[in-house]
């Protein structure tokens, strides 16, 4: 009986979606042509067996009232309201009596129970139906030469059948409702946690961009404009003693500032090294880092040399050989703007499935627990940590050997066969 309420307070809540139920479009085309054949069938029946009485026109005149404000049902809507109650209050009505005047229309009852148990709530139409059904047995006891049971017990038990599969089918009609808009929730739900995941990767490589842009600049612009700024202040200090060492200092900086401007160029074009751009791969491009840090090093106080090992099996791909230039580039940076060293080594070892880079000096050195535990502020430079997050994109480790006096030893190692880098 809750659940029947329920259904009924959802079906009243959501009668214009009931409306457009297909399931109950055809429940309700059924029971409506059940009800006029019912009618026209009681009729019939009435006027085969009793042509001519006095009540004939009566009868006759009633079943067309009746027929005629079943009609108006649907003009009335489908919700609960009080015309439309009133409506079934005025149906019944004239349907009783004729039941009374002619006890063949008794049958007409069993549409009825299905408007009723729409339109009402739930206890209003059980005392319906029972009032129904109370005047179907006693038309059919009128009909009948003597006592039947089946006269007394049928129907009860069709009002108990047509009561049971209308609850049943209100709450299957709840139930797919309900179903309905919990897959909508889902739906819903899904979309935006989708929209959301979406953000978030966006957010997510918004911000790997701007670190790994971070980390260009750094490696290039950043340390290019450094050693310019070296070489211009000691142009300044030399200018009047030293014209020609002062000039010199001035032609390296312009050639710096060349570097950067293909640099930055190649930033707009597509991000990758210029020195890898121009062609001959990772092992030209090291050996071309090598002799500009050699002839920019002031009065010729760094040398640095480049070695390769080994042969790849097949080419570096551009992700490798792009990360171990820039660590290349940022070691050697350091090196020139901290060590004090007057000789550095690159050195690119082919070992089949993994590229190692080896940058050496023999500068004063560091103790690389102190660089690790100060990070971004380590002894040796901001470059540090953007190495780190280099070779880490790739798979790959970062290791440093150095102390106090002893030089300094950075080994990037990068393996082949990662899954960041399937080829």
């Amino acid at each position: 009986m809750e659940h029947w309420s329920g259904a009924r307070e959802a079906g009243s809540a959501k009668g214009e979606r009931r409306a457009t139920d297909p399931d109950a479009r055809r429940l309700a085309l059924l029971m409506h042509t059940a009800f006029f054949l019912l009618l026209g069938a009681s009729l019939t029946r009435f006027l085969m067996r009793h042509p001519g009485e006095a009540r004939t026109p009566w009868i006759v005149a009633l079943s067309v009232t009746l027929a005629v404000l079943y009609l108006l049902g649907p003009v009335l809507g489908s919700r609960p309201t009080p015309r439309r109650v009133a409506w079934l209050g005025v149906l019944v009505a004239v349907w009783v009596v004729l039941v009374v005047l002619a006890p063949s229309f008794a049958w007409c009852a069993v549409p009825l129970f299905y408007t009723g148990l729409r339109i009402l709530p739930p206890r209003a139409a059980l005392a319906l139906v029972a009032l129904l059904t109370a005047f179907v047995v006693a038309a059919q006891l009128r009909l009948a030469t003597g006592f039947d049971p089946n006269l007394v017990l049928a129907p009860p038990a069709v009002a108990a059948v047509a009561t049971a599969v209308f609850v049943h089918m209100q709450r299957q009609a709840v139930r797919q409702r309900e179903l309905a808009a919990r897959q909508r929730e889902l739906i819903d739900d899904l979309l935006r946690t989708r929209r959301e995941l979406a953000a978030t990767e966006r957010r997510e490589g918004t911000l790997a961009e701007r670190q790994r842009l971070s980390m260009e600049i750094h490696d290039t612009l950043a340390q290019g404009l450094s050693s310019q700024q070296m070489l211009l202040q000691a142009a300044d200090r030399t200018w009047d003693a030293d014209p020609d060492a002062a000039r010199s200092h001035v032609r390296t900086a312009t050639g710096i500032a060349e570097r950067n401007l293909a640099e930055a160029r190649r930033f707009v074009h597509d991000l990758a090294p210029a020195d890898l751009a121009e062609g001959g791969g990772l092992e030209a491009a090291l050996h071309a880092l090598a002799a500009r840090e050699t002839a920019q090093a002031e009065g010729a106080a760094l040398t640095v040399r480049c070695h390769v090992e080994g042969t790849p099996y097949v080419p570096l791909p551009d992700r490798v050989q792009s990360a171990l230039l820039r660590i290349a580039q940022g070691a050697l940076a350091n090196v020139r703007e901290h060590a004090g060293a007057t000789a550095a080594g690159l050195t690119l070892t082919h070992l089949g499935d993994r590229v190692v880079l080896d940058i050496g000096d023999n500068g004063r050195g560091f103790t690389p627990e102190q660089a690790d535990s100060r990070k971004e502020h380590a002894v040796r430079g901001h470059g540090l940590p953007a190495m780190r997050a280099r070779v880490h994109q790739l798979g790959g480790t970062l290791t440093i050997e150095s102390a106090p006096g002893e030089g300094t030893v950075l080994s990037a190692e990068i393996p082949l066969t990662t899954p960041q880098d399937p080829t």
